[in-house]
């Protein structure tokens, strides 16, 4: 599969509306750098006072605080997260900026001064870079709200809670009216094997889409001199770990990037003892919306053709997780004129696809977005995993992403952007 980079985009055939010319961008960035300050203060305090999914209580009070005290209304869901509308009361265009509050549970083992002050849970997949990225756009849209009346673009600020869980917090904000109105979604993610000051993009699937899949296995059990007399439980739970996924790689079209994979798989308890009771847990991933939706019946259908000779009771419980995240093309362009015209036209490289699930995928089930890779290693600097007591950003990630976002809100108009 290909990788896109900015000068392969294909044009998006739109009417233009008033066109953004780069100073008007490059007021976004000094508006973003006259904050940097603070920002970052800000990402330090989010990141030492870290909170697991559905209890970013304080984060959620935190950011209402701050965009409240520069004059903006926030709307809090239930329980934690929040929505913020600015610009255009009556727009003609709305674009979502969305961000991501929670944490993980994880101990931290970075040693910076603002280490998590939380045992076992940290920070360590960005979140608090997401969140101040868009709380930092925010503030700076705010100031420039008179453009973004004249242009009639409306803006809404969403911070998620509960993305690192499943179901996550993608479903509450829509349960709420998040995606009402909006015409477009943007958003970034950390990246820590990128640069500071660059943004990845690519167009089409960026992430997969991730579903749970448990098979649980029941017969009449006994002792392993005689697996003639009973159900060998054991050697079917061992059929349906290694058939199930060679039977998908040709039932699927092998372009869906298809690939289950188990995490769990147990049965028995002494070495003589065919058991009664077994199970597999892994997770589902592909990178084609189409075939996503319908592999749910399939897995059902060649788990309980696997285990049929062998007479033991097969149950499928399959979970959909996130589909997948598939950056639409005008949305790329958009976020692609930001980046270069504020950081650079190197500013802009190509990023992989990822088989990592992200529940940003199911907004875009509802309006067209992007979702970009935001660089977050120091130059020369070691290269961190997500996901991992060490993370280690790059501060100055936190005003690129204030800038990309903010900036890609007016790019989002003329004859690349919406019509």
């Amino acid at each position: 599969m290909t990788t896109e980079t900015p000068g392969q985009l294909k044009p998006a055939a739109r009417a233009p509306i008033s066109p953004t010319g780069p100073s008007l961008l490059h007021r976004v960035a000094q508006e973003v750098d006259a904050r940097a300050h603070d920002l970052i203060a800000l990402r330090h305090d989010l990141h030492a006072h870290p909170e697991l999914s559905w209890h970013e209580l304080r984060t959620t009070s935190l950011i209402s605080d701050v965009l409240g005290e520069a004059g903006l209304q926030v709307s809090t869901l239930p329980g934690s997260g929040a929505i913020v509308d600015l610009g255009a009361p009556e727009p003609r265009i709305r674009i979502a900026l969305r961000s991501d509050l929670d944490a993980l549970p994880l101990e931290e083992v970075t040693g910076l001064p603002f280490a998590s002050r939380t045992p076992g849970v940290t920070h360590a997949c960005g979140h608090d870079i997401h969140t101040i990225g868009v709380l930092g756009a925010g503030l700076v849209l705010k100031t420039l709200e008179d453009e973004l009346i004249s242009r009639g673009i409306g803006v809404r600020l969403i911070f998620q809670p509960a993305e690192e869980t499943i179901p996550g917090g993608a479903h509450a904000v829509m349960d709420q009216g998040g995606m009402h109105g909006v015409d477009r979604l943007l958003a970034l993610h950390c990246d820590p094997s990128i640069d500071v000051g660059t943004i990845g993009l690519r167009v089409g699937a960026i992430t997969a889409a991730s579903d749970s899949v448990h098979v649980t296995l029941t017969g009449r059990g006994g002792h392993t001199s005689r697996p003639h007399l009973t159900q060998d439980l054991t050697y079917a739970l061992g059929k349906v770990v290694t058939e199930v996924p060679a039977v998908l790689s040709r039932r699927l079209d092998p372009r869906s990037g298809t690939a289950l994979v188990w995490g769990v798989v147990r049965a028995g308890s002494a070495p003589n003892i065919i058991p009664t009771h077994g199970e597999c847990i892994g997770t589902l991933r592909m990178l084609d919306s189409e075939t996503w939706d319908t592999t749910g019946a399939l897995i059902e259908e060649v788990v309980q053709a696997v285990v049929a000779p062998y007479g033991v009771q097969a149950t499928v419980r399959y979970i959909k997780g996130v589909p997948p995240v598939d950056n639409d093309n005008a949305s790329v362009v958009a976020m692609s004129k930001a980046v270069m015209t504020m950081l650079g036209a190197s500013a802009v490289v190509p990023t992989k696809q990822s088989m990592g699930g992200e529940d940003l995928g199911w907004y875009l089930t509802q309006v067209p977005g992007a979702m970009g890779r935001l660089g977050t290693r120091t130059p020369g600097g070691p290269t961190y995993e997500l996901h991992q007591g060490d993370l280690v950003v790059d501060d100055a990630a936190v005003t690129i992403a204030a800038k990309v976002l903010a900036g890609s809100v007016f790019t989002s108009l003329g004859p690349d952007g919406l019509s």
